[in-house]
């Protein structure tokens, strides 16, 4: 299994299903330290989209009932490998693992009920589910990858559009699905 990438740079390798063991061996663990803090684990993110590439490095998305509760977790955590890194957004805490200069998993703590929680989950189950979305999110990030394969924040804006139009389907998507299941009762 390929895992991990230095920071700071792109490399995209095709869908590795060693990636959601190494996700779920996560999980396991981020249950044990968080328990009833935590309401839901979930990998996410392009290596839980087993249709398209995606740079070696396990996004997992943990949803908790408060991100200020946290800080009281970070020495266990870290003695796991999981280290706090930052906050990103107001109830938001990045955690991470590997060594120094490489990244193996990313941990985006953020609320239950928060709006970056639903799209985390959003996005993973709408690619999976439409091919089509699906292979126009792989080629802008085959693309910016080429293009800045150095620069991983310059790829990362490169796609913060196309993610805002598919979050727009996703939601389209999720209330059909919804209207077919409510017609099927």
């Amino acid at each position: 299994m390929s895992l991990g990438l230095k920071r700071g740079t792109v490399r995209l390798e095709a869908h590795d299903p060693a990636w959601d063991a190494a996700a779920r061996e996560v999980i396991a663990a981020l249950w044990a330290v968080l328990g009833s803090a935590a309401v839901d684990i979930q990998h996410v993110g392009s290596t839980a989209v087993p249709k398209i590439a995606a740079k070696p490095i396990v996004d997992i998305a943990v949803a908790v009932k408060r991100t200020e509760a946290l800080e009281d977790y970070d020495d266990e955590l870290a003695k796991r490998g999981i280290v706090f890194r930052k906050t990103e957004f107001q109830n938001d805490r990045l955690y991470v693992m590997g060594d120094g200069e490489t990244r193996t998993h990313h941990i985006h703590m953020v609320c239950a009920d928060s709006t970056r929680w639903k799209n985390y989950i959003a996005l993973r189950d709408y690619l999976n589910a439409n091919e089509a979305a699906a292979d126009r999110y792989f080629k802008l990030k085959r693309k910016l990858a080429e293009q800045f394969a150095e620069d991983r924040n310059a790829y990362t804006q490169g796609k913060s559009e196309l993610i805002e139009r598919l979050l727009d389907e996703a939601a389209v998507w999720r209330r059909s699905d919804k209207n077919e299941q409510n017609n099927m009762i």
